[in-house]
């Protein structure tokens, strides 16, 4: 392994010979000198892994020292090393950007440690993350042949998350694969649970999780107790791993207070889980109750434009007390910095809903356009195009201006995506949907092993557009198309990311409740 080289400048030098010597017993290089004139002067002529500054030294001081040398190279971690308790000079140093900050007199360990953690950081962090995931992949492969109900597979899941966030800071191409691995077989085994548990879910709902059309009933009217308004935002199509990195975000700003999960309804498809949200009901009980305003596959205009009445008539029927609400969709950036200038506006109410819908945005421009592929090319640069359009969003304002207020705020969402990445041939009439995780239509032509089919769309509480009609979900990265012109479907749609059948990334929904620091 290559020599650590410090660079140590210290008036006193002499004094801390034992601490040198130990060092370069341990394999360390130090270069010492006594003044900042001659610490600028090496540091110019040498290169450092890292330089310890005494604060009192004659000529440049430690702190003038190190803006000189931030200024030839930003990068090196410098810690500064004083006899000077006093506030004001750590808020100084601090602000200098100093890595480190060691009070006289120092001990050998001290230093030791300081070093470990400045210069082997990502090493022996990589190491130590590398060696848990091994560990806790034979535990995580033993899990998934366990017959786990809807909790544990939660938990499953957000444990392969932190792992794949943990994993994706280091540079070890091996240990993405083997995660990579575990996932797909993961949402194998989970494909063959939802298989064998949906239909009874809805059937008998109480032997099941928290689903779609009960979300407001179950986790948010309960919070609309306490005279605090609510604030309920739905980011469409945000994924857990996609919430994981914005939360990092949010919390700069509010307590989380808890941090949940339910389960998305079938189809995974914004029309369908969406409404099911607002309006607290299945799809076919909407098309039965409101067939003035549910659309299905087949009907022409959008099918989420009337989410305001669905909620409105929830809360009516389930809620059955006074709520004052609001209902705002942001689908641009002037919509989205009208609500963050306008929130005080929403603070009467008892419940405010907006739906931001970025993602979703996101995912289909990724398949669209080119560079937007260029740039989400795969997981880890999705999330981080999620994050970058978080920190910056009028979405994040509207927050902070909130953390200000005695309000309680819920993140969530109404499904996933999942990048696809094996091509399923399906044959339908002209009037099957365009969906490619799954369609609905008549006399369906199919790979079996490839889809979870819904024979009788009424026992999944869906509309039964004929009666030969049926649905048909995509399992796994798998995605349908059709074998009229195979290879250029192929060659469009193969790696995007795409929802409406069953994964983990499609299903299992974040919902993450806030309160005020």
């Amino acid at each position: 392994m290559q020599e650590t080289n410090i660079l140590w400048a210290d008036d006193e030098i002499d004094l801390l010979k034992p601490h040198i010597m130990l060092l370069n017993e341990k394999g360390y290089g130090v270069k010492t000198v006594t003044n900042g004139n001659d610490a600028v002067d090496a540091f110019k002529k040498g290169f450092y892994d890292l330089v310890f500054l005494d604060e009192n030294m004659p000529g440049l001081t430690g702190l003038e020292t190190l803006s000189e040398l931030k200024n030839i190279n930003p990068a090196v971690p410098m810690v500064l090393v004083t006899k000077n308790e006093e506030e004001h000079l750590m808020e100084d140093a601090i602000g200098s950007k100093i890595d480190d900050y060691l009070i006289k007199p120092v001990n050998p360990k001290q230093i030791l440690l300081t070093i470990k953690k400045l210069t082997e950081n990502k090493r022996l962090i990589s190491e130590k993350t590398s060696m848990a995931y091994q560990q806790d992949f034979r535990n995580l492969g033993m899990i998934l042949n366990d017959n786990l109900d809807y909790e544990q597979w939660a938990d499953v899941y957000k444990k392969l998350i932190y792992w794949e966030l943990s994993l994706e800071k280091l540079e070890d191409a091996g240990m993405h694969e083997v995660l990579t691995l575990q996932k797909a077989e993961a949402n194998m085994q989970f494909f063959k649970f939802i298989e064998k548990k949906y239909l009874q879910w809805v059937k008998e709902p109480e032997k099941g999780p928290v689903m779609s059309h009960q979300l407001f009933r179950k986790k948010v009217f309960p919070t609309l107790q306490d005279n605090r308004p609510t604030f309920f935002f739905l980011i469409d199509n945000l994924r857990y791993d996609q919430w994981r990195v914005i939360n990092e975000v949010i919390t700069n700003y509010f307590r989380l207070e808890e941090e949940d999960s339910y389960y998305s309804i079938l189809p995974t498809a914004t029309q369908y889980a969406r409404n099911a949200i607002f309006s607290g009901l299945m799809p076919l009980e909407m098309e039965r109750q409101h067939p003035d305003i549910w659309q299905n596959d087949e009907d022409e205009g959008g099918k989420n434009l009337h989410e305001d009445k669905f909620l409105t008539d929830q809360i009516k029927r389930i809620y059955r007390k006074e709520c004052k609400h609001s209902y705002t969709k942001v689908l641009t950036l002037e919509q989205g910095r009208d609500v963050a200038e306008n929130l005080s506006n929403l603070m009467g109410n008892d419940l405010n809903v907006l739906v931001y819908n970025f993602v979703d945005m996101l995912s289909h421009a990724r398949t669209d356009m080119a560079m937007i592929r260029e740039l989400a090319n795969d997981e880890a640069a999705y999330r981080s195009l999620t994050l970058s359009w978080f920190e910056h969003s009028p979405l994040l304002d509207a927050l902070k201006w909130l953390s200000q207020k005695p309000v309680r705020v819920i993140i969530t969402t109404d499904h996933g995506t999942i990048r696809v990445k094996r091509a399923s041939k399906v044959i339908g009439d002209r009037n099957t949907n365009t969906n490619l995780r799954y369609k609905q239509g008549k006399n369906l032509n199919y790979i079996a092993k490839d889809v979870f089919h819904v024979k009788n769309p009424h026992d999944a509480m869906l509309p039964k557009l004929h009666v030969s009609s049926s649905f048909i979900f995509a399992k796994e990265d798998t995605y349908f198309v059709y074998p009229n012109n195979y290879n250029h479907f192929v060659n469009y749609f193969n790696e995007t990311f795409q929802h409406g059948g069953i994964s983990l990334e499609e299903v299992i929904i974040p919902f993450a409740t806030y309160t005020t620091k």
